[in-house]
């Protein structure tokens, strides 16, 4: 008892200085916008100045591998997305085991995808898309956030049940990647509703299919990919929230509860909800268990494709 005596105090004493949240990928994204949008009220919760650092790269691994060196003191946190889970199945030689050196929180919120073009594109469907593909193989390109996210696993998948291949074109982010969709540079991307949205209503893009269960409120009537005949392109993207193996479970309970009672205040939902993202805190076995699963899902296909960095 008197050496958990220290440990019971250290948490008592929690926090008593700045907070750092990692973001996975570059500013812009889901996981950077749902870090920002959360910030001023966890600095207010915790009594702390909670700092946002963008650590893009590598489909996101380079933000993982500096979380799993930091200490386990609950002043290092990790806003991770949907591509963590495969990290291990593309990236030899990691320097961290993503299920044994990162400690799942939550899954905070997550949103369906869309397939969309530039608006100066000839291609106004996914049948289009689909025809055009096929006429130039090889020709074609496709942005992503990065590697392994499921903007990226899954128009692969969307390559191998059409029998097309289109070009895939890696980004650090969202928003780089839908920037230079918008200037051409690349010819279509699956993106989180969330981004895509705003420049489809001001007519800077073409949206194409929807990748969630439902249409999307945000997007009109834009069908759903099942609508149009791919019922296996039903995904989401999210943002999750990770500590560092080994942190203090009275201190880890108090992040969760903290990052609970904020994003369930109903001005957040809200908040969400006009993003086109859904609020889904879990727990952290809940949280385990969709990693696992999604690693397993996206095994074969990764496989298959010799999908690596």
């Amino acid at each position: 008892m008197a050496l958990l005596l220290p440990l019971s105090s250290y948490a008592q004493n929690w926090p008593d200085k700045p907070i750092h949240l990692v973001v996975a990928f570059a500013a812009g994204g889901l996981a950077d916008t749902i870090a920002r949008t959360l910030q001023p009220k966890l600095s207010e919760s915790f009594g702390q100045p909670v700092l946002i650092e963008n650590k893009g790269g590598a489909g996101g691994s380079l933000a993982e591998a500096y979380l799993a060196k930091s200490a386990p003191d609950g002043y290092t946190m990790m806003m991770g997305v949907d591509s963590l889970p495969v990290n291990p199945l593309m990236i030899k030689g990691l320097s961290y085991d993503t299920f044994k050196d990162l400690q799942p929180v939550s899954l905070l919120a997550r949103v369906p995808l869309v397939l969309i073009t530039p608006s100066t594109s000839q291609v106004n469907n996914l049948p289009d898309l689909i025809k055009a593909a096929r006429a130039q193989p090889g020709r074609l390109s496709y942005a992503s956030p990065g590697s392994g996210t499921s903007n990226h696993l899954y128009m692969e998948l969307l390559n191998t049940k059409s029998g097309n291949e289109m070009i895939h074109i890696p980004y650090k982010g969202g928003g780089p990647a839908i920037t230079d969709l918008m200037g051409g540079q690349v010819d279509a991307m699956l993106i989180s509703v969330t981004l895509a949205a705003p420049q489809w209503k001001a007519g800077k893009l073409k949206a194409l299919a929807v990748t969630g269960e439902t249409r999307s409120v945000l997007l009109g009537d834009v069908k759903t990919f099942p609508e149009l005949g791919y019922p296996e392109m039903v995904t989401y993207t999210w943002g999750g929230l990770f500590l560092p193996a080994g942190t203090p479970p009275a201190i880890s309970q108090r992040i969760f509860n903290d990052f609970s009672k904020i994003i369930h205040q109903p001005e957040i939902v809200a908040r969400f909800r006009d993003l086109g993202a859904e609020v889904v805190m879990n727990t952290p076995s809940e949280f385990t268990a969709l990693l696992q699963s999604t690693r397993d899902k996206m095994a074969e296909l990764i496989a298959s494709k010799k999908i690596s960095f």
